[in-house]
């Protein structure tokens, strides 16, 4: 059967790209019986998808047998890094949000029906939030969804809706939460994504204003996040997303500010 169209994606590169995903720092290689039962699909489907990307050197099978990714990627990975570089004076922004709160602060941007880590950095405390700049994240939940979702439209709200374990009938809920997050200017999360874990989050506009193109969030356990700890996180992550903004960050990946691109 041919691959077609569905949803607006490509099955065959849906399906590539669901396998390059597997891999991970923890995860770096599998054997063909490990790819087989985690992507559920067929032997011959996952063979024909492994020598596809050999091809293009993103994927390289060992002497073993075994699968990891292939060499093609550093390409990729120095785009990457060199397209989403935050400038210097948004990291301090974000190092002096570090000092105030005592936690670890994260900057998102959203992907289509996910969000993306694109710069950490790492509180003091021995146990605090991780996330790794990379990872990929829901947007049902935590603040920093809330956040990157003002603006969107409804039928985004109905994907990641659904996508939640909530349910689509989660999309009313998440549609209050948004616009308190909008009216509010910023938003707090307890254990919605993951239990224990907190977060506050404001969010960061481009020059044109509009919907926010990053989320500006702090996190740590639950624990730490007591309502007074809250209503301080707050004045500091919102104070500090402003000032992010006046420093400029580009929607489109690219950052303006000190040493880059000059504001238009």
């Amino acid at each position: 059967m041919p691959d077609g169209d569905s949803g607006g994606t490509v099955r065959s590169v849906a399906r590539a790209l669901d396998l390059l995903d597997l891999f991970d720092e923890r995860n770096q290689r599998y054997s063909t019986r490990e790819l087989v039962e985690r992507t559920g699909l067929a032997k011959t489907t996952v063979l024909r998808l492994v020598a596809t990307l050999e091809q293009r050197g993103l994927l390289w099978t060992a002497p073993d047998g075994k699968v990891g990714v292939g060499p093609s990627l550093l390409r990729w990975s120095r785009l990457a890094h060199a397209v989403w570089q935050v400038p210097e004076a948004v990291r301090s922004v974000m190092r002096e949000l570090v000092a105030d709160t005592a936690e670890t602060v994260n900057l998102y941007v959203r992907a289509d029906a996910t969000r993306v880590c694109v710069a950490k950095e790492e509180g003091p405390q021995r146990l605090r939030h991780v996330v790794n700049v990379g990872d990929e994240m829901v947007l049902w939940g935590g603040g920093a969804s809330k956040v990157l979702l003002i603006g969107a439209g409804e039928s985004l709200l109905l994907r990641v809706a659904a996508a939640s374990p909530h349910g689509p009938g989660h999309v009313s809920r998440l549609r209050e939460e948004v616009e308190l997050a909008r009216t509010r200017g910023f938003a707090v999360s307890h254990g919605e994504r993951e239990r224990g874990a907190s977060g506050v989050a404001a969010p960061v506009y481009g020059p044109a204003g509009g919907a926010p193109v990053a989320a500006l969030a702090v996190g740590g356990p639950t624990a730490r996040f007591t309502d007074a700890a809250v209503e301080g996180f707050t004045t500091a992550v919102v104070d500090a997303a402003r000032r992010i903004t006046d420093i400029g960050l580009d929607p489109s990946g690219g950052t303006v500010g000190p040493g880059t691109q000059e504001r238009r």
